[in-house]
């Protein structure tokens, strides 16, 4: 049977998959970029790609997400590494990386520590846009340590790794920013039974109590690993701006403020240490 990208993708289409998906699938699998997909659909494909690119649509189709099938998403316009043990990067997270660089001069040294790095996103990012700073970053997950490790070798990027439960093993070291994208989803929440969640791994994606579990450690512990003047910033969710801010006040925190992502959502808050 003769198989060419356009009947791939008109395949990949009948099983429910968007277009763009469907190339981006394809492009995985053949290595025939999208624009050239888009330039010569009656291109041939071989039966092995083609093959391939049937069992990636199939498992696309059952709902797990493009990222974990291609093993890689952009964060901040770089290209990272991803896999099950690690939440998917995502655009609103971004903000979160702008928010520090602002805290980051270019021309003086810093230290930064972030929690619960996952796949490395916000210190890769944060590494690469300061290249004189001085990046920690801990997970208590070491298959995520392994990935985070790999993404900041694909970018030249150094920093220290090391597997600690929040604060616990960071003994007196302090930072002139802290920074974190907790686990932040309530347990029950509804949300962990779709799209892409059912997928990630369920100890990035919610605290297993309240939400704010994760949050409350941070912030409780920040003043101690935090030199005068530093900076505490996280991100949490859509409904906990407001309580994050009092826990950030509470703490002794100056500058106690939330900020807004592009949809508008109250969505990183924080402060900085007198």
């Amino acid at each position: 049977m003769k198989h060419t990208v356009a009947s791939l993708i008109s395949q990949a289409r009948q099983c429910g998959l968007p277009s763009l998906e469907a190339r981006l699938l394809l492009e995985h699998v053949s290595a025939i970029s999208r624009t050239r997909q888009a330039a010569w659909p009656e291109a041939e494909v071989s039966a092995t790609t083609a093959e391939r690119f049937q069992v990636l649509t199939n498992r696309r189709a059952a709902g797990e997400p493009v990222a974990y099938l291609v093993g890689t998403r952009e964060f901040f316009s770089l290209e990272l590494e991803v896999s099950p043990a690690v939440l998917i990067p995502r655009p609103e997270t971004e903000l979160l990386v702008e928010l520090a660089l602002e805290r980051l001069p270019l021309d003086q040294p810093r230290r930064a520590l972030d929690l619960g790095t996952g796949s490395g996103a916000i210190p890769v990012s944060l590494r690469k846009h300061r290249p004189q700073l001085a990046m920690y970053a801990i997970d208590i997950s070491n298959d995520a340590l392994e990935v985070a490790a790999r993404n900041a070798e694909r970018h030249s990027t150094p920093i220290l790794f090391a597997r600690s439960n929040w604060y616990t093993e960071l003994a007196d070291e302090r930072f002139d920013l802290i920074i974190s994208n907790p686990p932040y989803i309530a347990a029950g929440d509804a949300h962990l039974n779709e799209g892409d969640l059912r997928f990630e791994p369920a100890g990035a994606l919610s605290d297993g109590a309240d939400g704010m579990l994760h949050i409350r450690q941070i912030v409780a512990g920040a003043a101690t690993h935090l030199r005068p003047g530093g900076w505490l910033l996280f991100e949490h969710g859509y409904d906990q701006a407001e309580t994050s801010r009092h826990l950030l006040n509470q703490a002794g925190f100056q500058a106690v403020c939330s900020w807004r992502d592009l949809a508008g959502i109250e969505r990183v808050s924080g402060g900085r240490l007198p």
